[in-house]
């Protein structure tokens, strides 16, 4: 591996295939949990794989027996402390999903066991997202109090329907691997043991395709989801504000006490 990728410590990187660079969540007794860190990793590295020519194709994975769960809870608490917090990380979201939106180079993620926060975001904007029948989706803004943000208002309703998007949007239903597919929410479900050579197989064909054909229909595509700009940024604007609320206070406690949350108390 080239020092390019040296400073980036939320992945490890190989490269399984000629031009596929594969980056994989490496926090697995954590379950891929993201720090502060692991969260401005995230957004930022898309603008360097573009920009990376030996890279024809991207795979995002996870290490263990999960995907990625998510924030852990020292961001989650200073985002309920912290105006600037909520600034930085507003700012970070927003540009996690427009950067992988703007990666010209193909992205496949492989979601195994729990797929959350802004793993889940860049697990699904993949342009192949594969799930073994382990995956467990799942958007728990509404269970930790706060407005569902990140990319589910962006993408959900224009991959699922609006009408399954509420769902679990409003439940915080989780959603397994095999559902995912049914519904539309992923483009592949497939055995757990066959999960990373089936990402790799994609990849490769990607990565050995029309390079300018497969990036230019790329970038039409995604301009379906640059058109609900406007609501993304509502959503994400909101969700900020909820973390400075009770009902973000009581979710983040109740995670923490292993309880069901009180959202009626005063």
């Amino acid at each position: 591996m080239s020092d390019r990728y040296a400073h980036y410590k939320a992945f490890d990187f190989d490269w399984p295939a000629p031009g596929v660079l594969r980056l994989t969540f490496n926090r697995p007794d954590r379950l891929n949990t993201l720090d502060k860190q692991g969260h401005v990793e995230i957004t930022e590295i898309w603008r360097e794989l573009n920009a990376d020519p030996e890279v024809r194709a991207v795979i995002l994975c996870g290490a263990g027996r999960a995907f990625s769960a998510g924030g852990d809870f020292s961001l989650v608490q200073e985002l309920t402390e912290s105006y600037a917090a909520k600034v930085r990380v507003w700012q970070e979201a927003r540009d996690l999903v427009f950067n992988i939106l703007d990666c010209t180079k193909p992205i496949v993620s492989a979601i195994q066991g729990a797929a959350v926060g802004a793993g889940l975001v860049a697990g699904l904007l993949a342009d192949i997202s594969i799930a073994g029948k382990s995956a467990r989706l799942a958007d728990g803004h509404t269970r930790l109090g706060v407005a569902a943000g990140d990319h589910a208002v962006i993408l959900w309703p224009l991959l699922c329907s609006m009408a399954k998007a509420k769902y679990h949007l409003l439940l915080c239903d989780p959603v397994g691997g095999e559902e995912a597919e049914r519904i539309g929410l992923v483009s592949l479900c497939v055995e757990d043991a066959d999960l990373q050579d089936k990402a790799v197989e994609i990849a490769t064909c990607l990565a050995n395709g029309a390079p300018t054909a497969i990036r230019f229909t790329k970038h039409a595509l995604n301009n379906w989801m640059r058109t609900a700009g406007p609501a993304f940024d509502a959503s994400l604007a909101l969700e900020m504000l909820g973390f400075g609320g009770p009902e973000a206070r009581e979710g983040l406690a109740s995670f923490r006490e292993k309880r069901a949350p009180d959202f009626t108390r005063e």
